[in-house]
Parts: structure tokens; C-alpha cells; sequence
């Protein structure tokens, strides 16, 4: 007697039929731990959104009103005020440690490196500009190049250096990069590594002659191929 030959289509029927049984049967084995965790996770999932519509949003209206007055007094350059307030109104110290989480307590914290960087203030300024975060092409440049201008001030060269690069790297633009290109290249220059400032000068020149920089650059260059 002939033995019937069983098709492909039979055979995955056949498959499929197992895993269900296979996966009935864990379902119905682990039914208690699944939902227990299948409950844990809505849990989880209404309180990251009652932490999100009770906490984090009340908590980002208060930091923004808050945060106005200090930002008046940074634009006005009155650096202390901004930091430590004028006593109606905090200054963006206090709007850091109470805010900080918030996208305004993060924009404090940039608020009050640059405050710290003008008082003379550097360690300080870098401690909070390394802080800040934001993906802003005109803030993220500004804040790395202030720590560089920082770090020049403290005399640490190698660290300014990193730093310049990396605000003319961030985003290139006619605004930023020049400015950060000119003290990267003069930096260089005073490190005695004429060869990479004459080529940072160059680049300016070439990319970048437009800008206010690239009007400049030409001086530079000349007292370095004078020297040469």
C-alpha cells in the first residue's frame, strides 16, 4: 500500500497548529505573572502620565514666569542680578535648583555660565555651561566656545583649543564658525603652531570671507607668512 505523501502546505498547517499549543499552553501556565505584569505596566504608564500633566508641565509655566525677570538682567548685562535676583524676583541659581529638570532650568543653567564667565568666574562658568544642554545650532556653538573662552582664561591652552573646535564644528554657519575658527587659529598661533593657525586662517578666508572674521583674517595671515 502506498504511503500518502504529505505536502509542504499540510506539514506548516500542522507547525503552526503546535505553536499554538505551545503558546496556549505557556499563556494559560504563566496567566497569573502575565498580568501581573501587563498591570505593572498601565500602572507605570498612568503615573509617568499624571507625573507628566501634574508635576513636569506645572512645574515648567511656574520656572518659565520665573525665569523672565533673570533673563532681563542677563540682556541688560547685569550679571549679578541674574544669577542671585533683585529680591521680588529669583535669579536663575534659584530657577537651577528648583526648575533644573525643566527646559527653562536647563536654559538657566546657560544663563548663568555665560554670567559667571563675564563676573570672571570661570570655574564656575564651565561647571554649568558643561551642564547645559540643547541642540540649538546658535546656543550649542556659543555655550562650547564659552567654555573654551573659559579655559583660556584659567590658562589651561590644550582644553581652550578643544573647545573652540568643537563650537566651529557644531554646525556650520556665517555667525558662529568664523568666530570660533579666529580664536581657535589665534590660539594655535600662541601656542607656537604657526602651521595650523596660518591653515585655521585660511579656511576663514576662503569659506568664510564675508563675515566680519573673514575681513579681519587677512592681517593675521600676513604677520604669519611675514614671519615665515
Amino acid at each position: 500500500m502506498r504511503k500518502e505523501k504529505k505536502t509542504p502546505a499540510i506539514e506548516n498547517l500542522k507547525e503552526v497548529e503546535r505553536a499554538l499549543t505551545t503558546a496556549e499552553f505557556f499563556f494559560e501556565k504563566n496567566a497569573k505573572l502575565i498580568s501581573i505584569i501587563f498591570g505593572a505596566a498601565v500602572v507605570i504608564a498612568l503615573l509617568l502620565l499624571a507625573t507628566h500633566r501634574f508635576y513636569t508641565i506645572p512645574n515648567e509655566n511656574k520656572a518659565k514666569e520665573q525665569i523672565f525677570s533673570a533673563e532681563q538682567y542677563f540682556e541688560k548685562d547685569s550679571f549679578n542680578l541674574a544669577l542671585n535676583g533683585d529680591g521680588n524676583y529669583p535669579g536663575v541659581l534659584d530657577i537651577i535648583d528648583n526648575y533644573g529638570r525643566t527646559p527653562a532650568g536647563n536654559l538657566a543653567k546657560y544663563y548663568a555660565g555665560i554670567s559667571y564667565l563675564h563676573l570672571g568666574k570661570y570655574k564656575e562658568a564651565i561647571s554649568y555651561l558643561e551642564d547645559f544642554k540643547t541642540d540649538d545650532l546658535l546656543l550649542k556653538p556659543v555655550a562650547t566656545g564659552s567654555i573654551g573662552d573659559a579655559y583660556a582664561e584659567l590658562g589651561n591652552k590644550e582644553k581652550a583649543l578643544k573647545y573652540y573646535t568643537e563650537a566651529a564644528a557644531v554646525k556650520t554657519n556665517n555667525f558662529t564658525t568664523p568666530v570660533y575658527l579666529l580664536k581657535e587659529g589665534r590660539m594655535y598661533e600662541s601656542m607656537g603652531n604657526k602651521e595650523k593657525a596660518l591653515a585655521t586662517y585660511q579656511t576663514i578666508k576662503d569659506k568664510f570671507g564675508d563675515s566680519n572674521e573673514g575681513r579681519l583674517v587677512e592681517k593675521y595671515i600676513a604677520r604669519l607668512t611675514a614671519t615665515k
